[in-house]
């Protein structure tokens, strides 16, 4: 390779960016240039790069025609000259130029200024073809027609014929529906009047050697020379040397040309993983998850696709389902009646959701809940199902039951992901819970559906059936245990258990029963879950996640405690109901085969809360209050290491003393305790900061202007 003849620096000049425009001329030489025209005026539509110039004419020219002139102007302006007249001087003295896109694509144009050894650069904004214009012979047509109306309207006045009375039809419009309105939109008379509708923005012309014209050339210079400052023209060899050889288009011309909506597995699996799952779940809407991973290909880790679907599919009867942001985007709409996507996604998502609950759907029933046109339940119901006559629509895919036994902390996470759409589905269609349906007792369904009431109540009947088995199998290990422990020279003196004590064992067991619902719902054919009380487990192993004293140290304990630490620091103030549900989130969250996942019961979920720095306040609900147990139980962070510390305490105590308590005392008592004489707005912004104004749903509290009184999670009411 030669050397370089001759080392140019090249800068990008971005002052004039948005503001550079290139006019040609196409009907004109570029000898004969209009730069000693004299320019009249300019105007430009700057969002239609629509530009309008007038020049004079020189009416002193030989080769022009005065007659021909002074016709045209009569022709357009009429007799009488008033302001409004396009010639004023009654001579065609002048000429306008509009403007019209010669490229839509700027993106590879710039205008070059090369000065003192360096090429400067400016990127163009626009450039546009000037022509000339002739629409004042539209305007002479006008007058033309103008004037021959007049004289037939003053030939039929002389006639004094009266004129018959002629009948006339008033229709009114119909509502505009959506799909005339986008129809509309979309017309070109609409796309004209909004063009019009743009007003001009008229400008000063200043000529090629005037002193402002020299003055805006020096903005095509980049104003700091330094190659730090131009960090745009920085390419890698192999980005520049792509710009310097493209491919050529042949090639990209031999390559065979395939539909839009289709993609070769070759292509596919060129993809990122989660863009692979995505594209297949879009095109087959319902997948068994055996058949995704042999699409995917054997070299594919199992665990990040569990990871990827659970992003763009929901499990139903043990299949995945493509969920419905996905087919229906956020600005989309439906193609039979023009509905948005929200309302398609939750009308899907109801679909989906009755799905898990049995494997029939009747069409009818689900039209009448959305209120959705037939066409758009129709769809929902050909992603996932198929018609049996007389019988309704039938879930496409078997029941996969081997992926429900294999991957049971998915299975668990999928169920909290549905509760909370069943949740969302019950207020925004008033679902009343009574006329929910109900799984048949044949049907063999997801083990993750099991709702938390009937693992209670399996639980407890179980307890009941081996009560006697339990009592004896418990009392056998309570002797092993005491055997081990018992030194050689020391005798233990053994004495009957009292009724009293066994009464306060059995009621303490039946307490611990009752444990969240974060148990898997396989473990019903495992040994029953809950089944066995928790306080009663012999030889101190764990059960439900309840780990016995002295196991603080375990994993599932310093996981435990590390997201109680978290969420009061987040949150000063929760109850037992909402920290549930905060916990239920956060499992939501996790990756499957966590530590979590092994089960959390109540009361060590309330242990790690006390443990944790932060204490139950009592506060003293009214009888008549509907707040359930759980929301009774509130607990707050005592000490934060800050300098509310001591505000919140105080608050504290006023509330687990009264119930509602006024502004103006609270006021006073945190001036009283704290020594600062607080405003009001200082006064507010303690309760605010911590939760005691407008609490959270399923706290209780009441301050002097606002009272919140939470009944259940999701059911708060909220007054000022």
């Amino acid at each position: 390779m030669g050397s370089a003849a001759k080392w140019i620096d090249v800068y990008l000049a971005k002052s004039l960016a948005e503001k550079l425009y290139l006019f040609q001329y196409p009907v004109r030489p570029a000898s004969m240039t209009y730069d000693d025209i004299p320019h009249l005026s300019a105007k430009i539509k700057p969002k239609q790069q629509k530009v309008e110039l007038e020049m004079a004419i020189d009416t002193l020219n030989p080769n022009y025609c005065r007659s021909k002139g002074e016709q045209i102007a009569l022709n357009v302006d009429g007799a009488c000259a008033d302001e409004s007249s396009t010639y004023s001087s009654k001579l065609m003295d002048k000429q306008t130029f509009c403007s019209s896109q010669s490229t839509s694509n700027t993106a590879r144009y710039a205008a070059a200024l090369y000065r003192q050894g360096e090429l400067h650069l400016t990127p163009l904004h626009g450039i546009l073809q000037l022509r000339p214009s002739f629409s004042y012979l539209d305007k002479a047509d006008a007058k033309h027609r103008e004037r021959e109306a007049a004289n037939e309207a003053g030939d039929s006045s002389q006639d004094e014929a009266e004129e018959d009375v002629k009948q006339i039809t008033v229709r009114f419009s119909r509502p505009e529906s959506e799909q005339a309105r986008q129809r509309r939109v979309q017309s070109y008379e609409f796309l004209q009047k909004k063009h019009a509708e743009e007003p001009w923005v008229h400008l000063h012309y200043y000529g090629l050697r005037d002193s402002r014209s020299e003055h805006e050339r020096q903005y095509l210079l980049c104003q700091g020379s330094s190659g730090v400052e131009n960090t745009e023209l920085v390419k890698s060899p192999s980005e520049y040397l792509m710009m310097l050889m493209p491919p050529s288009p042949e090639e990209e011309k031999d390559k065979p040309v395939a539909p839009s909506n289709v993609l070769s597995m070759a292509q596919l699996r060129t993809l990122p993983l989660a863009d692979q799952i995505k594209i297949l779940m879009k095109n087959v809407k319902v997948m068994p998850f055996a058949n995704l991973m042999s699409l995917l290909g054997p070299s594919i880790d199992s665990v990040a696709v569990l990871r990827g679907i659970q992003k763009v599919a929901m499990l139903v009867q043990g299949n995945w389902v493509v969920k419905s942001d996905i087919l229906y985007p956020k600005d989309s709409s439906s193609p039979h009646s023009g509905v948005p996507a929200e309302v398609l996604c939750r009308g899907r998502d109801f679909v989906m959701w009755k799905f898990t609950q049995s494997r029939w759907v009747v069409r009818k029933e689900v039209a009448a809940v959305t209120k959705l046109c037939t066409e758009d339940v129709k769809d929902f119901l050909e992603h996932m199902a198929v018609v049996r006559i007389n019988k309704g629509w039938e879930f496409i895919l078997p029941y996969d039951g081997e992926f429900i036994k294999k991957h049971p902390d998915v299975v668990q996470r999928q169920h909290m992901l549905w509760s909370g759409i069943q949740a969302k589905l019950e207020k925004v269609y008033n679902l009343v819970k009574e006329t929910l349906p109900k799984k048949p007792d044949g049907q063999s369904g997801p083990a993750g559906l099991v709702s938390g009431d009937q693992r209670v109540q399996v639980a407890r009947s179980k307890a009941q059936q081996n009560h006697a088995l339990l009592e004896r199998e418990l009392q056998r290990r309570k002797e092993q245990v005491r055997a081990s422990m018992v030194l050689p020279s020391v005798r233990i003196k053994e004495e009957p258990m009292s009724e009293e004590g066994e009464e306060e064992e059995e009621q303490e067991a039946d307490e611990d029963e009752e444990s969240m619902d974060t148990s898997l719902g396989g473990a019903l054919h495992n040994r029953l879950a809950n089944g066995l009380p928790g306080g009663r487990v012999a030889g101190g192993d764990s059960f439900n996640g309840h780990p016995p004293p002295g196991c603080a140290s375990t994993p599932v304990a310093r996981e435990l405690r590390a997201f109680v630490e978290a969420t009061f620091q987040r949150q000063f103030v929760l109850t037992l109901s909402e920290l549930k549900r905060l916990f239920n989130l956060h499992l939501a969250s996790l990756p499957p085969g966590h530590t979590l996942f092994s089960g959390i019961s109540d009361r060590m979920l309330q242990d790690t809360v006390l443990s944790a720095g932060c204490k139950q306040i009592l506060v003293p609900f009214p009888p008549q209050t509907a707040a359930s147990p759980d929301e009774q139980k509130v607990f707050a962070l005592w000490e934060s290491g800050d300098m509310s510390d001591q505000h919140r305490q105080v608050l504290l105590e006023i509330f687990s003393k009264n119930y509602r308590v006024r502004r103006n005392l609270i006021q006073s008592r945190l001036t009283q305790e704290c020594g600062e004489d607080l405003s009001k707005q200082e006064v507010d912004k303690v309760l605010k900061v911590h939760s005691l104004w407008g609490m959270r749903p399923g706290a209780t509290a009441c301050s002097s202007l606002a009272q919140v009184e939470a009944d259940s999670v999701g059911k708060s009411s909220r007054r000022v």
